[in-house]
């Protein structure tokens, strides 16, 4: 983009602006919850749309002046149906933890029971974690994996947890699980005890929509969930998903299974938030546009076979993946049982020489959140570049060799190797001038 205006109205903000442009095109960026979007998408972001208020929904605004914030919002409700499957989608939430919460606020009441992913097994921080706000005011509990050699839910243990506690929402999703869920046996277990059968699916949306995913509504899903800037490349934001018709009754409806996507528009909108973000809306719907062509379809599988390809080849390396594999875009390393060396530790160092992942617990983890025994990385961004399997092996080579540099090194003797990193650091930079950002 060109940013003539802030160079001279904001220097200070330009060059933050400037160094994170540097950053990312000289690094190589393996979060598998972050991506690039297209220049499309980053213009549409940019747009004149975010000088509009526009509470309400298309048809029923509270402000004049709604021709094009209906017509662009209109789009993307119209898009994300025909991609998810789905006969409503709501756009309006302002990124995942938000649409979640505007399922909970559509269909619980507060003490309801929700049965959720434990956080150290790959759940997410919204689905019960006691520190969040949400946790105050819902009862969540916990399902794990049975055995986390192979990643298997422990769906028997569901079950009895599903019959014991009688939850009013049964919740498949994740942040950090490398495999496929069997969504079939949540929404045969959500039907057994009459809950809400919801999946947030904010990582893997990209894969779902381009088909090598499972998508949870051919499965009886109600609800879904998801973000808008992982696999699918878009601006970040959110959407609610779900099945059945909105309708305008003139009082509250009832809380049923038909009802649910007019309960979770009258939560977004006024329950929850108020005027839409409709630059937003509107790079949300140029990314569901990108996302159904067959570029897009192609670039999905290739996320695939590169996190297939990058996890054997840190497994041949020494490294132990949780569940030994990944089925998706991310994977977990227990850096602990690899190497003896924290998470934290291995961020940092990955990060001194160019490479970006974030450090994760595993499941069970004893150590501390701020200091947790795994990372988690992925390959939609380095994907976006280009970067196929010779990339991804060699991305392995670079991981592993910066961790034996510091492996069993205290740390203060890593300055005495600082020449070794800065090698590694050009490696890093060299690879990722072969390919460019898009929007770059």
């Amino acid at each position: 983009m060109n940013y003539e205006f802030l160079k001279n109205e904001d220097p200070d903000v330009y060059r933050t602006i400037a160094g994170e442009q540097k950053r990312e095109a000289e690094g190589l960026e393996l979060i598998p919850s972050e991506n690039y979007v297209s220049p499309a998408v980053q213009e549409a972001l940019g747009s004149i749309f975010t000088n509009k208020y526009a509470e309400g929904f298309p048809g029923k605004r509270y402000y004049g002046g709604q021709r094009f914030t209906d017509e662009v919002e209109s789009l993307a409700i119209e898009r994300a149906k025909e991609l998810f499957h789905c006969d409503h989608a709501n756009v309006q939430p302002l990124s995942g933890a938000p649409a979640n919460w505007g399922v909970f606020a559509a269909w619980l009441e507060p003490g309801d029971t929700v049965l959720g992913m434990d956080l150290s097994h790959g759940g997410h921080l919204t689905h019960g974690a006691p520190v969040t706000f949400a946790a105050k005011i819902f009862n969540f509990v916990r399902y794990k994996m049975k055995d986390v050699e192979t990643g298997e839910i422990d769906y028997d243990e569901l079950r009895e947890l599903a019959l014991k506690h009688k939850p009013k929402i049964i919740l498949a999703g994740f942040s950090a699980y490398p495999r496929e869920y069997d969504y079939a046996k949540f929404a045969e277990i959500a039907n057994e005890v009459g809950a809400v059968a919801m999946a947030d699916m904010a990582h893997i949306a990209g894969l779902i929509v381009a088909g090598v995913a499972k998508n949870p509504f051919d499965y009886g899903f109600h609800v879904m969930t998801t973000t808008t800037h992982k696999t699918l490349r878009g601006p970040r934001g959110g959407m609610i998903l779900s099945r059945g018709e909105v309708s305008s009754p003139l009082k509250a409806p009832a809380k049923t299974i038909e009802n649910l996507p007019t309960l979770i528009d009258r939560a977004v909108f006024p329950g929850m938030q108020g005027g839409p973000h409709m630059h937003q809306i509107a790079a949300t719907a140029v990314c569901l546009a990108e996302a159904a062509t067959p570029e897009f379809r192609s670039y999905a599988r290739q996320i695939l076979v590169n996190a297939k390809t990058l996890a054997d080849a840190l497994m041949a390396g020494g490294a132990k993946l949780v569940t030994n594999g990944t089925d998706n875009h991310l994977m977990l390393v227990d850096c602990m049982r690899s190497w003896g060396l924290d998470g934290k530790v291995v961020e940092e160092l990955l990060d001194s020489v160019g490479i970006t992942l974030n450090k994760n617990a595993v499941p069970d983890d004893v150590n501390p959140p701020f200091r947790p025994s795994g990372i988690r990385l992925g390959t939609p961004a380095c994907t976006t570049r280009g970067m196929k399997e010779v990339e991804m092996e060699k991305i392995a080579e670079l991981i592993l060799q910066t961790v034996k540099i510091a492996e069993g090194a205290p740390r203060e003797a890593l300055k005495e190797r600082s020449g070794e990193l800065k090698k590694v650091h050009s490696d890093v930079k060299a690879l990722c001038a072969r390919f460019p950002i898009p929007s770059m």
